[in-house]
């Protein structure tokens, strides 16, 4: 019995660069759970200065990682390219993340405003938390996307042929 195909090179490279991005986007995504979790009450200007650093750093990942996603040599792209089944899915992981990047640059956009409702830091330190969560939510669904498509692709997991 034939073993799996060979598997480029480049879909490996394709899942470095993809964790690279993820790496980069969580390692914001912790830094803005620090700075929400800074005392706010009688120090808001502080703590809306540190969420807004924070959430500078999560827009910019995310963004990047948004824009290597769509690539025509993504990994997401290759998926929607070469397994059809799987198109409606990759569309509906690409909607979602775009929704959740607006999400991110309107509370950013909110409070660089002081004059807009930035006194309500239970609000926003709610509303960034459901985004964390989304963007949570996001990323296993598209890790499970990845590996099943590599495993209908190649008969083989993943995990395993990266230790080969």
């Amino acid at each position: 019995m034939p073993g799996p195909p060979d598997r480029p090179s480049s879909h490996l490279a394709r899942l470095d660069a993809r964790t690279a991005d993820q790496d980069r986007t969580l390692r914001a995504m912790l830094e803005l759970e620090v700075a929400l979790e800074n005392a706010a009450p009688g120090r808001e200007p502080a703590w809306r200065a540190g969420v807004l650093t924070a959430l500078a750093a999560l827009d910019e990942a995310t963004n990047d990682e948004h824009a290597n996603a769509t690539s025509p040599d993504s990994l997401l792209s290759d998926i929607k390219r070469t397994q059809p089944r799987l198109r409606t899915r990759v569309r509906g992981l690409r909607a979602q993340y775009e929704q959740l990047r607006q999400a991110i640059v309107s509370i950013r956009s909110e409070l660089a405003d002081p004059d807009e409702g930035a006194g309500d830091y239970a609000d926003v330190r709610q509303r960034l938390s459901w985004t964390l969560t989304a963007l949570r939510h996001q990323r296993a669904r598209e890790s499970d996307l990845i590996y099943e498509a590599y495993f209908d692709a190649f008969r083989t997991d993943l995990n395993t042929d990266a230790i080969r």
